[in-house]
């Protein structure tokens, strides 16, 4: 019988790509993880037996629990967040059920170290236009919701990454860039487990605006042209990437549910019938 406080695997994967998706934590233990060492996108490591320490990080947020059948940990773990304020839940069936109905799931070595902060801190070119304001989307949205990126001089990111311990993205000569004829969002979207056709399509449409290929994709045009437009909006690079994220949002979101969507005007009406 499934917990009163319980979401199933695929209603979460619903929520999963958007800036609403809630917290999800994993209280698996270690020998658990080291059987099968991947992780639900955006999920954090948390250890259950240090719940009464930890739980108090999360008052008024909505927090996802996920232990590997959804029974003990999740239960006692999403109580604790509970007491301290937190709306929280745990994954029904737990990470055996997410894994059993083939849902995404990202590889834990691919995932970088977090700063002292808890999060992944990522460094590309400045004046981002398409894949550079796509792959934090990628990232914000499915791999780490507090992840931070710097944006530099083009001839200091490597120098950057390094002495701040972030990951170099978007140029050459580093694994998160363009391979061939794909682009860094193509090559994110396969690496961290996440081919699922809407983030395919996505991909296309991305691939297309950035290598100006834009025959690949009918929406690509479009793309492109919001890129530019973002990019001329905003002189600050941070501010064009919130309004990118948006923008991002939207596109996925057609490309999972609307696809199939059409708009006419003027709205045809039947003829009034004569008196």
């Amino acid at each position: 019988m499934p917990a009163l406080n319980a979401i199933a695997p695929d209603k979460l994967f619903r929520l999963l790509g958007s800036a609403t998706c809630p917290v999800l934590v994993d209280v698996r233990t270690d020998d658990d993880v080291a059987a099968d060492p991947r992780m639900i996108p955006t999920a954090i490591r948390r250890s259950h037996a240090a719940a009464p320490a930890w739980t108090a990080d999360f008052p008024g947020q909505t927090v996802i629990v996920i232990c590997r059948h959804g029974h003990g940990l999740s239960e006692g773990a999403a109580a604790w967040l509970r007491l301290g304020g937190a709306t929280a839940a745990v994954l029904e069936g737990g990470f055996q059920a997410w894994a059993s109905e083939r849902l995404p799931l990202v590889p834990s070595a691919r995932i970088p170290n977090r700063d002292t902060a808890g999060r992944t801190v990522w460094v590309t070119r400045a004046r981002p236009k398409i894949d550079r304001i796509a792959c934090p989307w990628l990232i914000r949205r499915f791999i780490d919701h507090s992840a931070v990126f710097l944006f530099v001089t083009a001839s200091q990111v490597e120098a950057v990454a390094d002495r701040f311990g972030a990951v170099p993205f978007d140029i050459e000569n580093v694994h998160w860039s363009h391979r061939g004829e794909r682009c860094t969002f193509d090559v994110m979207v396969e690496e961290f487990g996440l081919a699922t056709e809407p983030l395919l399509h996505l991909a296309t449409i991305v691939r297309a605006a950035d290598t100006a290929r834009l025959d690949l994709a009918p929406e690509a045009p479009g793309l492109l042209a919001a890129s530019l437009g973002l990019s001329r909006m905003h002189a600050d690079d941070l501010e064009q990437l919130e309004a990118g994220l948006t923008l991002y949002d939207a596109f996925y979101r057609w490309c999972r549910d609307a696809t199939d969507e059409t708009h006419n005007w003027p709205h045809k009406t039947k003829p009034k019938a004569k008196a």
